[in-house]
């Protein structure tokens, strides 16, 4: 079966579609736990992006869940193969020349690495969003934290699964102490510095 399998160049190249939009791809990885601020500061860098005239896609976990992964549960198996397949469709996107902006809990160190190798030098961005526990727990309306803590729900992160932070992010936001504007400013800060934000030199 696999020897049926050919992989099929692009007529068009990523640099060709990244000099048409007039500026790089990449994919914005957003890791925290639950409550961080993930997807509100996602969508804040995506609406800053679009108004620079930027592509971008948003990929929110729970969005996600609904379609590609419904049929994933919450193990850690789960998460694995949750996470693998995000990064399987995020380069998708890249080599499409589109800015992947992604929002998932992704617990594991190994998983997020797993990623990042994917893609490559350059097109995976970390971004930790640095919310203490304490204060996701006060910001969950959804009560989430409390129903995990007693029992009811299981294998939820930060409470009875861990989480690994990152070790060196490239970005590192601390969305319990700044508001969402600083945040999404400080991301996109480090795509103009380091050259995202224009056409491909090469």
């Amino acid at each position: 079966m696999e020897k049926q399998i050919v992989w099929h160049p692009h007529s068009v190249s990523r640099t060709e579609k990244e000099l048409l939009n007039g500026h790089r791809s990449a994919l914005l990885w957003f890791t925290g736990l639950s409550g961080a601020g993930k997807s509100t500061i996602a969508h804040a860098v995506e609406q800053k992006l679009y108004e620079m005239g930027v592509r971008t896609y948003v990929l929110d976990g729970d969005n996600v869940r609904h379609g590609l992964c419904s049929d994933l549960g919450f193990s850690e198996e789960s998460r694995v193969e949750n996470i693998r397949r995000i990064g399987e469709m995020s380069n998708l996107f890249v080599e499409s020349a589109t800015f992947v902006i992604s929002a998932f809990i992704s617990p594991y160190r190994r998983d997020r690495n797993r990623v990042r190798k994917l893609l490559g030098e350059g097109d995976f961005i970390e971004v930790f969003v640095n919310t203490s526990l304490e204060e996701c727990v006060r910001r969950d309306v959804k009560g989430l934290y409390a129903r995990a803590m007693s029992g009811e729900i299981k294998n939820f992160t930060g409470v009875s699964d861990p989480y690994e932070p990152p070790e060196e992010p490239e970005i590192e936001l601390l969305a319990g102490e700044d508001d969402i504007e600083t945040c999404a400013l400080q991301v996109i800060q480090y795509l103009k510095e380091n050259s995202y934000l224009e056409p491909p030199s090469d």
